[in-house]
């Protein structure tokens, strides 16, 4: 017998999505149940019916879930921001697990080492950044966060993930919009001025940044603002003015001017300093991104002789808490004014062996691959729809050893990986990381290292056997490496040396002469390194 709308059925709720859904059946077809938790039994009220699932509300519970909780919030589930609000954390963390596994499973069809999720006991007051959306109706004024699935703006000045200054910021533009008449932006008719409230701070140092975003050129009375913000609080370090005119839903312009202070502000992570502009990326979760950058650099395992390349570097935060234990670093960053971040950054924490290139990940990427600037460790941490197909294929025709991959979309990273295994990069470990406690997301981090070629196998040989010296002729294989390193930026193997100094008829000892077995296969001197090590030769006086 089917379901159809408005029906009450009775459900016993076994799952749970990241959306904040309890997830029970009814006569084989999925129910989905806002704000129900696992092992919740209760009445549902069908609001939906599809073909394959339907949706529905809580009615009644029967018999609540051991997992539940009176939420602290008083727009729970209404907001669209807090899924879990209604379970415990230990549940939530549980789901939040689970989901990235399934997610590599289903999508990725791979199953690597799972570390056990990192998480963190501060679940409230962790956001250090909040974009309020504003809605001004006569005398009524909104600020909070739209409801899911719409642009309706539920009123919530005082969220519990934000910082508690925030909700004072708040009152602030309240008085201000009543002095002034402002108007709130319309998406429909494009007309209004106050389009969001965008607010930063710095968690260890105490700094905030606040960021009218603005359909215009200006705000009335701009000092006057500056002015009621810095009174409210000492620690309004910055108040800049972001200008988006554009018809789009993107919150933030790409032009900032500064009102008051000097358009940044700083914060301490991994025991640096940064800079942060309106339009640098930053973790919301500074205390988690420190175990976050302490996993990944585990995973880097560098030793101070790699060349790192970091690919959507932001502000440089990732590389930067790396750099001292790697050679060189190189940071990819499309945004201007994150990548003039990332650069004071390395200076005022006196890192010198960085550099950082304002450019799309994918182009720069490509120029590094052509000018032979290869790196033995790249590390991702780029948007939610993850890398681009060409991205990925530059990265792999790079042939790092290793490759960290840092994501915030779970989806986009196991179909990501899944391209990465097809190019040679095995997925061998993954750690779930929640960086947004109460709410349906988790970011993670991944590694992947580079396979043998297939046309090579793995076999032991005891060299003692072989009278093998590292200086067959004017240079030793290690002087070799080391010119070629230098000059290319590309590492290279004594087999393939032996390779080219056979090739050129120089002499050769009987441990790198051919194999007598015909099944006996070995790796081929690629034709970069070939050009390369026939340089090195000519250099060294060993041919013409």
């Amino acid at each position: 017998m089917g379901i159809v709308k408005n029906d009450i059925i009775p459900l016993e709720i076994t799952n749970c999505d990241l959306n904040g859904n309890g997830i029970g059946r009814y006569n084989d077809l999925a129910v989905f149940v806002n704000g129900a938790a696992a092992g919740d039994r209760l009445n549902a009220h069908i609001l939906k019916v599809k073909s394959n699932c339907a949706f529905a509300r809580i009615d009644s519970i029967t018999v609540p879930s051991a997992d539940r909780i009176d939420a602290l919030c008083p727009v729970n589930l209404k907001c669209g921001g807090c899924s879990f609000g209604h379970i415990n954390y230990k549940a939530e963390a549980g789901i939040k697990e689970n989901h990235v596994r399934e997610c590599f499973m289903r999508i990725g069809g791979i199953e690597p080492e799972f570390e056990p999720i990192i998480t963190d006991g501060k679940i409230y007051r962790y956001r250090n950044k909040a974009q309020f959306p504003v809605e001004i109706s006569g005398s009524e004024i909104k600020t909070g966060f739209y409801a899911s699935r719409t642009h309706r703006v539920i009123h919530c000045p005082g969220c519990i993930l934000q910082a508690e200054e925030f909700e004072g910021i708040l009152g602030v533009f309240e008085e201000y919009i009543k002095q002034t008449a402002i108007t709130s932006y319309d998406e429909k008719s494009h007309r209004g001025l106050l389009r969001h409230i965008y607010l930063r701070k710095g968690t260890a140092t105490g700094e905030i940044m606040v960021c009218p975003v603005i359909n215009g050129d200006s705000l009335p009375r701009e000092e006057l603002l500056a002015e009621m913000l810095t009174e409210k609080s000492d620690s309004v370090k910055s108040v800049v003015i972001n200008i988006n005119k554009e018809k789009t839903n993107v919150i933030l312009g790409k032009r900032c001017r500064t009102v008051y202070g000097k358009g940044y502000i700083t914060d301490k992570l991994c025991g640096l300093e940064f800079r942060i502009s309106p339009l640098s990326f930053y973790q919301v979760n500074r205390n988690q991104a420190e175990k976050l950058y302490l996993k990944a650099t585990e995973y880097a395992g560098l030793t101070g002789s790699e060349n790192l390349l970091d690919l959507y570097c932001g502000t440089g935060t990732i590389g930067l808490t790396m750099a001292r234990k790697a050679k060189h670093l190189t940071g990819i960053e499309i945004v201007p004014q994150a990548v003039s971040d990332a650069k004071i950054n390395a200076e005022i924490n006196g890192i010198h062996n960085a550099e950082f290139i304002c450019s799309d990940a994918a182009e720069a990427a490509k120029r590094l691959r052509d000018e032979k600037r290869l790196p033995d460790v790249i590390i991702f941490d780029p948007p939610r729809k993850g890398c681009s197909a060409e991205m990925i294929k530059t990265a792999a025709e790079m042939r790092p050893d290793r490759m960290v991959y840092i994501s915030c979309d779970p989806a986009t990273l196991a179909r990501d990986c899944k391209i990465f295994d097809s190019l040679g990069y095995k997925t061998v470990k993954a750690t779930p990381v929640d960086m947004f406690p109460r709410t349906g997301h988790v970011e993670t981090v991944v590694l992947l290292v580079k396979l043998p070629p297939d046309d090579t196998i793995n076999i032991k040989m005891d060299l003692s056997e072989f009278p093998v010296s590292i200086h067959d002729g004017d240079a030793t294989y290690p002087e070799i490496k080391a010119y070629v390193q230098k000059k290319f930026g590309i590492k290279v193997s004594t087999l393939y040396i032996s390779q080219i100094k056979r090739k050129h008829g120089l002499p050769v000892t009987d441990a790198y002469n051919k194999p007598k077995s015909a099944d006996f296969r070995q790796p081929q001197c690629p034709p970069e390194k070939e050009k390369a090590i026939t340089d090195a030769l000519k250099h060294f006086k060993m041919i013409d």
